[in-house]
């Protein structure tokens, strides 16, 4: 899908075609979009279709007539009921005349521009235009791993009596997401480090404090990235072994109730086997109260070895 943008009277304005300092954005474009950008733009159509492969790395290529920069932009993809996180580039191509942004999906990170949200943004000041998609991309991660470390501690809640392995793979899950992340973070800082010293791109004053800003926020999203993941891969270390415990814990009171049922059956099993009265007959077998005198002896016994079982150190 292909949509051109432009900054008019202060307001942003979708238009039918670009035109200088216009902001061409293709989101899952289609090869005839690619070819039209491609030649009407001059930009290299391999260039246009680089951040459309979810493993393009970040950089800053620059050509004769235009500068890309590629850098990793977070995204939710919602799977079997389930947010899972992940990261794709997205593309940014500055040319003479506009600005162009390439993604494999409509990212929720350019809505607010196209809805005219961002304050101070107009299409035709580009460097301050990608200064601003790079901020907002870092406060997105900050964002999304904030909400990643909410749902870790919902998980942790219900680890702490589950015997189940299912919140162990949903911790797997976010420990991976944070790795994603710190990668592309890190990959993007290299990007900022080369925006600070490339002379294509033109810096005003006014865009030194909002590149500061994107720096700093692209620190802080890398320091969390860490700590969450090293926090989250501890835990689920951790909670693995509690999932076991309470397993063994659950076997432990199959073991004695199996131990203490097996006192009674035994009894009642020699008193089965009709041995008749004699030398060899069972004990009580003659009295009109033997088989109360049974019940409760098997009871006494019961008692006495499942009391024994439960304060044995081999069942704590």
């Amino acid at each position: 899908m292909m949509r051109i943008f432009s900054t008019m009277n202060g307001q942003i304005e979708q238009i039918p075609a670009a035109q200088k300092g216009s902001w061409t954005c293709l989101s899952e474009p289609t090869d005839v979009e690619l070819a039209n950008v491609a030649q009407d733009t001059g930009v290299d159509l391999a260039d246009l279709r680089a951040p459309l492969d979810d493993e393009e790395r970040s950089r800053v290529d620059v050509e004769d007539n235009y500068t890309m920069i590629i850098v990793d932009i977070p995204t939710v993809e919602e799977r079997d009921g389930r947010d899972f996180y992940e990261t794709i580039p997205l593309s940014i191509i500055v040319t003479e005349d506009q600005i162009i942004t390439v993604c494999m999906h409509d990212t929720v990170l350019l809505h607010p521009f196209m809805e005219g949200t961002i304050r101070g943004f107009n299409t035709f000041m580009k460097s301050r235009f990608i200064l601003q998609i790079l901020y907002r991309n870092a406060t997105m991660y900050l964002r999304y791993l904030r909400i990643i470390d909410r749902e870790s501690d919902k998980l942790e809640l219900k680890l702490r009596y589950s015997m189940q392995n299912r919140e162990i793979l949903m911790l797997l899950e976010l420990s991976k997401a944070l790795v994603y992340f710190a990668t592309s973070l890190k990959s993007n800082e290299i990007v900022l480090e080369k925006l600070t010293n490339l002379d294509r791109i033109k810096q005003y004053p006014d865009d030194e404090d909002l590149l500061d800003d994107v720096i700093t926020e692209n620190k802080q999203a890398i320091e969390m990235a860490n700590i969450y993941s090293s926090v989250l891969s501890g835990m689920t270390d951790a909670f693995g072994s509690i999932v076991s415990n309470n397993v063994n814990n659950v076997m432990r009171i199959f073991t004695i109730i199996s131990i203490s049922l097996a006192v009674p059956t035994l009894i009642f099993s020699m008193y089965g086997m009709n041995f008749q009265n004699g030398m060899f007959g069972m004990p009580l077998t003659d009295k009109p109260w033997g088989f109360v005198a049974v019940v409760v002896v098997s009871t006494v016994l019961t008692g006495v070895v499942t009391w024994f079982l439960t304060r044995s150190k081999l069942f704590k």
